[in-house]
């Protein structure tokens, strides 16, 4: 019997990466997977992948008539949510100086609103008793050159968890922070615009990480995995950091 058997869980940007390592993982241990993304294509593969009764709904979590049409399809199917694992999210290099309104637009539209109405539209159908967890980011408590609105975006999930574990108290909801560093993406090795910045970033990664290498985003999983289920039954409010150690020293 899995750790999340007869669990009804939705993971938002699940068609690649960690949402999607996330999914298998939960899909594995007896977990009634919904999952979303913004490209179809995309999204349908990854639901192959995770197999079973895994089930895509495509969507951007910055439009809330995309997340109503979400909601929807998983009252009509499910009737509840378990696990919700807000995970949608993403960022792109700009220094000050150079960044632009769309640039912060499309940032915080995405990491922040996103991830409150996420949270907020799915509360009728949250058990009481349900774990929340959202992605954060080892970028909310480290400095990173170029990167400050999104670091800055990060740093307001860890803030959501903070207040909504008081809001959502009389429900006894649990809302924690899962905290990755640099883990082996698609999204994160995109972010290099040529092979040298690349080979750099992964440098720095080395230089800069006790353990001396990209995270696997199987591992972020576990993590998650955790948080998700019984065994942290009494951890709340918690930013669990997946980071090799990058941002404790």
């Amino acid at each position: 019997m899995g750790r999340l058997t007869g669990k009804v869980v939705l993971v938002t940007g699940a068609n690649s990466g960690i949402g999607l390592a996330i999914a298998k993982r939960f899909a594995a241990e007896g977990a009634r997977v919904f999952m979303t993304g913004r490209r179809q294509e995309e999204l349908d593969t990854a639901v192959a992948e995770v197999g079973g009764n895994a089930r895509g709904v495509q969507g951007d979590i910055s439009n809330l008539a995309d997340l109503d049409r979400l909601y929807a399809t998983i009252r009509e199917e499910a009737g509840v949510i378990d696990v919700l694992v807000a995970n949608a999210g993403g960022g792109e290099f700009a220094a000050l100086g150079n960044i632009t309104e769309e640039h912060f637009d499309k940032t915080f539209a995405i990491n922040v609103k996103g991830t409150l109405f996420t949270v907020q539209k799915a509360l009728p159908l949250l058990k009481d008793g349900a774990s929340i967890v959202l992605t954060g980011s080892t970028a909310a408590v480290t400095g990173i050159p170029a990167f400050s609105v999104y670091s800055a975006s990060k740093a307001a999930i860890r803030n959501f968890a903070r207040g909504w574990i008081l809001d959502l108290a009389p429900r006894k909801i649990r809302v924690n922070v899962l905290a990755p560093g640099s883990t082996s993406t698609p999204g994160w090795h995109n972010l290099a615009p040529s092979n040298d910045v690349h080979d750099g970033m992964v440098s720095a990664v080395q230089a800069t990480t006790p353990l001396g290498r990209l995270g696997d985003p199987d591992e972020t999983a576990s993590a998650a995995l955790f948080l998700a289920s019984d065994e942290s039954s009494f951890v709340n409010g918690s930013e669990l950091f997946v980071d090799g150690g990058s941002a404790q020293i």
